[in-house]
């Protein structure tokens, strides 16, 4: 019963943070992507944030999961706007040339969901 359980808990813990990548795709990712293809300077800054990101969660070779990933966007979307950022309404015309830190992080994050099939 315990094994049942238990994988009953990994499962919704895992659809829950592919719904929450999914949201912040939708939110942000999609749009960031599209910028970064655009604007090179935002695609080097976008792959320098990638690799903070692998770097973060990869520790001893342990793979991206996407119960990692949606955590470690919470925590940068926590952090910021405990800093005073606010956080971009969804759909938001937004300058992608000069876009602050915690958006080009939360794109990286989609970037690598992406990636990796969760989002």
């Amino acid at each position: 019963m315990a094994g049942i359980f238990s994988d009953m808990v990994a499962a919704a813990r895992r659809s829950a943070a592919e719904s929450a990548l999914s949201g912040l795709m939708t939110w942000l990712g999609s749009a960031g992507a599209a910028a970064a293809a655009a604007i090179p300077g935002l695609l080097a800054e976008l792959d320098q944030h990638r690799a903070a990101v692998i770097d973060a969660l990869c520790v001893d070779g342990r793979p991206l999961g996407p119960i990692g990933l949606a955590g470690y966007a919470a925590g940068v979307q926590d952090a910021a706007v405990t800093d005073g950022w606010q956080l971009p309404a969804p759909g938001a015309d937004l300058d992608w040339s000069r876009a602050q830190w915690p958006v080009v992080r939360l794109v990286a994050v989609c970037s690598l969901a992406r990636e990796s099939g969760y989002a």
